[in-house]
């Protein structure tokens, strides 16, 4: 049972396509009794897996929204076995503004887990997916990207779970989007974040950072919807022959991690940040990644960030204007060949 205030027409246990909205009451002051629509749709035929596919998170994140538009425009019943539950945008009043943070309530929807269903309007969305669809779902998939903070090189990644079981379900799911660098990260940045909330639920949790900024390539675009259809076909839910990065002829993906707190490197002045290296880049300790230029004072010299250690970038600066304690670059490391090991033979791709 569910003290969430959030309503739907739609009926989770019945067969067939249903399109329509989750309604979260709020207030604003034009009006008193207002409700946020979310739009949600769910697609069912037999036994199977019941997958809950997700995007907007973070309002200014779009390649994983236009994926799942996609998808539930184009995906036929008799292609299911089991179950698709598709929100494009979760957070729609931040995918309208284009932005991060919730205009509604001006809080991060992806610190809100496990969510209250008397708090505000991110609390009751968090409350919602914590107790009604998480427990309704066997994997659930978070689609993201930098952002406009941000801009990542593309990617699958999870986090490093303890139970083996479950990484080996996650491992094998990250590695169905055939990303070329798979990543394994940190919570840096707070706590009460969504893919945290269905791990500890058990679930098998599979999200991205496909990229970042205004701007999104065709390339981008392509990987997101490709990579996203292969994963459902992997887990089961949708018919069709599974991609390996073996059958695309592309080598195998690359494992990296950055779990340390040193390896997410924060800007220690405001400025203008120049990149000195792209994502994706292999890098020495001590090798320049980017220049913080000061535009008061244009004869000062830039200051100059440093590779504390060898790795590849992750990801680095999205905007050219960062202020002191942005963070300008993450750092990742290949993932230790023991650890490796733990994902068994969903590895093998």
């Amino acid at each position: 049972m569910t003290n969430s205030p959030i309503k739907t027409e739609i009926d989770f246990s019945a067969p067939g396509r249903q399109v329509g909205i989750l309604t979260v009451p709020y207030s604003y002051n034009l009006s008193g009794w207002a409700q946020l629509q979310i739009p949600i749709a769910t697609i069912a035929r037999g036994e199977g897996p019941t997958v809950l596919l997700m995007a907007g998170n973070h309002g200014d994140e779009y390649p994983g929204q236009i994926a799942i538009m996609r998808l539930l425009r184009e995906l036929k019943l008799e292609e299911i076995t089991g179950r698709v539950i598709l929100i494009p945008s979760l957070n729609i009043p931040a995918a309208k503004a284009s932005t991060r943070l919730s205009p509604v309530d001006g809080m991060n929807l992806n610190r809100c887990f496990p969510g209250d269903p008397g708090g505000t309007v991110s609390q009751i969305i968090a409350d919602y997916l914590t107790t009604v669809l998480f427990p309704l779902s066997d994997v659930v998939i978070d689609l993201h990207t930098g952002g406009r903070g941000v801009y990542f090189f593309p990617c699958a990644h999870m986090h490093l779970v303890e139970n083996l079981e479950q990484r080996q379900r996650m491992a094998g799911a990250t590695l169905a989007y055939n990303t070329d660098l798979a990543f394994l990260y940190s919570d840096i940045a707070g706590t009460g974040l969504l893919p945290v909330e269905a791990e500890s639920q058990g679930k098998t949790v599979v999200t991205t950072e496909m990229g970042g900024g205004e701007v999104t390539t065709r390339a981008i675009h392509r990987l997101s919807q490709e990579g996203l259809r292969n994963v459902l076909i992997h887990v089961g839910v949708l018919e069709g022959q599974e991609q390996t990065r073996s059958s695309l002829d592309l080598p195998p993906t690359r494992w990296v991690q950055a779990l340390d707190s040193g390896d997410y490197i924060f800007a220690a002045e405001s400025g203008l940040y120049e990149s000195l290296v792209d994502v994706g880049d292999d890098v020495s300790a001590g090798q320049p990644l980017g220049a913080i230029h000061f535009i008061e004072r244009p004869d000062r010299q830039p200051t100059i960030i440093e590779a504390p250690s060898s790795g590849v970038v992750i990801a680095h600066r999205g905007p050219t204007v960062t202020q002191q304690g942005d963070i300008a670059v993450c750092l990742a490391h290949d993932v230790p060949a023991d650890v490796i090991a733990t994902f068994a033979s969903s590895n093998k791709r």
